[in-house]
């Protein structure tokens, strides 16, 4: 007896029912099934090779016994920078006899104005323990990539410029990993607390 599409409906209906019925009972009995997992780190932060306030080559390595406290920006920079370095102060100065354990670290994003001296004048007003590092263009653009920092050159009127950057603060470990980033109108003291659990 043939059968004509109309009348297999019925089936095909019962076959998708027990189909769906068994792909269910196999989510639930096969370990990730239909879950998402997550897992590893977030990639960000890397080695680098740059140079210090004082001329001196610097990388990721000097300061694996301390905690880092990085920020990118620019010494000509109008006012966020200033603003977040001096928020950075205020975490470390709020970290009291904890505060040898972190390093403030301001890395520019402007290589071709912020000579080491230009840095080393800069970042003592902020405080005796931050560090600014400087480098060729090249090593800067990989530090940037590393850290997923954003900075673009914008034109202002008079041949000069601006930089347009992103701006976070980012916590590194004393082994190099990063931990926590801080965006920049966080309160010193929440950070100061945050960075004080880890120890």
């Amino acid at each position: 007896m043939i059968r004509t599409p109309e009348a297999l409906i019925p089936y095909i209906v019962a076959l998708a029912a027990f189909l769906a019925g068994l792909a269910w009972h196999l989510a639930d009995s096969i370990p990730h099934i239909g879950q998402t997992i997550v897992s590893g780190q977030i990639a960000v932060g890397g080695p680098f090779h740059l140079v210090d306030q004082d001329g001196t080559a610097r990388s990721d390595q000097d300061f694996r016994e301390h905690w880092m406290l990085i920020y990118f920006g620019y010494t000509h920079c109008p006012d966020v920078c200033p603003l977040t370095l001096t928020l950075m102060a205020s975490v470390i100065d709020k970290l009291g006899t904890r505060a040898f354990q972190v390093t403030p670290i301001f890395i520019t994003v402007d290589p071709a104005r912020d000579t080491p001296k230009v840095m080393k004048d800069y970042v003592a007003s902020f405080g005796k323990s931050f560090v600014g590092l400087t480098g060729d263009a090249k090593s800067i653009a990989i530090i940037e990539k590393e850290y997923r920092v954003a900075a673009i050159r914008h034109p202002l009127p008079g041949g000069d410029y601006a930089m347009d950057h992103s701006s976070t603060i980012y916590l590194i470990d004393p082994h190099g990993r990063f931990v926590m980033d801080y965006d920049d109108s966080t309160k010193p003291e929440d950070i100061a607390a945050d960075i004080a659990k880890r120890f």
